[in-house]
């Protein structure tokens, strides 16, 4: 509706985890670093936290394409709410196993064989869980028995949980999960310069010339979103909508209080 008026090619304030739109802030780029480094050392498993909407689904989505496919053989579950062994069915039907058996016994089996083909053939295997926080705690057992997949000297499998911070939580009721888990990091919402550089980052990618935020109202948006991504676009998208409708030049602090004095976002 408003591409035009501001200048866009695209909405820059979508709130779909595309890469493209990927803003490389410090604590992104931490955890990008962080999660690099678990595959490459073959850590086993790896855990990202953060508060909902501060970007670990985007994250890991830029994680993948910075991954070979001819390297890296890798299946990720985004609905993990399941019981252990529709988990584990789930876990071979992404890895694109369609004649999955029905005993446990023997679904372990034939992951294990992926395993250890993988390796013979120079591939390292992942499993990504998103929404890890949804795990049941005889499912996070399970997870833990699936590091048992392993030589003397390497992990067969690497594993990585994403979730809300009560991840953390559910974690720790399961110690030897939580000693097994070599890597982990919070990734901790935006400050108000983080903030600034990524509402001109997403205009510039969306195709514009110039910032059509004041710095007030910057200032206003991070003070109510709380420097969460998520929260920065809703407020954003719907203030440029509000400044085209009102055939503004620029999006000021007195749209951003309408947005929220009307409770137009939460």
């Amino acid at each position: 509706m408003y591409l035009e008026y501001w200048g866009f090619k695209r909405f820059p304030f979508d709130n779909v985890p595309d890469p493209t739109f990927f803003y490389l802030s410090k604590p992104h780029e931490e955890g990008l670093t962080r999660l690099i480094y678990a595959v490459e050392m073959r850590k086993g498993c790896a855990l990202l936290s953060g508060e909902i909407g501060c970007g670990k689904t985007t994250l890991s989505k830029v994680f993948l394409e910075r991954l070979s496919e001819d390297n890296f053989d890798v299946a990720l579950i985004s609905n993990p709410c399941l019981e252990p062994m529709e988990f584990l069915k789930d876990i071979l039907y992404k890895f694109r196993i369609t004649d999955v058996p029905e005993t446990k016994v023997e679904i372990l089996q034939r992951l294990n064989n992926r395993l250890t083909n993988n390796m013979n053939e120079g591939k390292e295997t992942l499993l990504i869980v998103d929404e890890a926080q949804l795990l049941s705690q005889a499912t996070l057992e399970e997870i833990r028995l699936l590091l048992n997949f392993q030589l003397s000297n390497r992990f067969l499998i690497t594993i990585f949980l994403l979730g809300q911070p009560e991840l953390i939580e559910n974690i720790k009721k399961i110690r030897q999960l939580e000693q097994r888990i070599a890597i982990t990091y919070f990734l901790r919402p935006f400050d108000l310069k983080e903030t600034a550089s990524y509402i001109l980052f997403r205009q510039k990618k969306a195709g514009a010339a110039k910032n059509v935020f004041s710095q007030e109202a910057v200032e206003l948006v991070y003070k109510h979103s709380y420097g969460l991504p998520r929260s920065i676009n809703n407020i954003s998208d719907l203030a440029l909508l509000i400044g085209f409708g009102e055939k503004r030049d620029m999006i000021n602090s007195q749209i951003i209080k309408d947005i929220i004095e009307d409770g137009a976002v939460f």
